[in-house]
This record gives C-alpha cells, structure tokens and sequence, in this order.
C-alpha cells in the first residue's frame, strides 16, 4: 500500500519545498560569503562603507539578475547596500514592466498638444 508521500501527496510537496528552499540558501550563502571575501566592504553605488556590525546591510547584486550565475571570480557580482539594491531591482522591474508595454516596447509620445491652433489664434490677434 502506498503512503501519501510517494503518491506525491502535500507532505511530499511540503518535502520539496523545504528542500529547494534549503538549497537556495546555502547557494546564497556561498555566493555571499565568496562576495564578501573578494570585494572591499563599501556599496558599489553609493560608497557607503560596512563593518561587521552592520555587514547585513550589505547584499550581494547580480549584474545580469541570474542568481544562478556565480561564477567564482566575482564577474556577476557587485555589493550593494540594502537601498542601492532596492532601487537597482525597481529600475530593472521598470524597465521590464516598459519592454512588455503594448506597442512592441516603445512608449508612444503624449497625445495631447496644448498649443494646436495657437499659431492662428495669434495671427488674429495682429490683424
């Protein structure tokens, strides 16, 4: 008879879960930990400088937002604080958001045109 894990029941989905989310953080942690050994503790945007006491405000930025690229050499990498991290995140979410935008990605030019007819209604004005 078959228990309700290996039916794939939600025991077995919890299993999995757990397990992807213990992964993720141990590459986290690998990745980071390699970061901070290869890279002065100062925020690649602002330059704002860390010590051990407030090193948990430092993040570990991947340059091409795949965090499965970690190559050992750092290329991918750049430290940012929590705030530089945040607004890099929020520009690249923008800049997705408008390359998914109807119309192929271009943003079309306002339609409104507050000085049509202004030019004849000017000419009347002098005559």
């Amino acid at each position: 008879m078959a228990d309700k894990d290996s039916a794939g029941g939600p025991d077995r989905l919890e299993a999995i879960v757990a397990a992807a989310r213990r992964q993720r953080e141990l590459r986290e942690q690998s990745y980071r930990e390699q970061a901070l050994r290869l890279f002065p503790w100062v925020c690649g945007r602002c330059g704002r400088e860390f010590t051990r006491n407030n090193l948990a405000e430092l993040t570990v930025h991947h340059r091409d937002h795949n965090h499965d690229n970690n190559p050992p050499d750092g290329s991918n990498w750049e430290l940012l604080c929590v705030y530089c991290h945040d607004n890099e995140h929020s520009r690249y979410t923008d800049h997705r958001a408008g390359e998914l935008a109807p119309g192929g990605g271009r943003h079309d030019s306002a339609t409104y045109r507050p000085f049509v007819g202004l030019d004849d209604m000017l000419k009347k004005k002098h005559d």
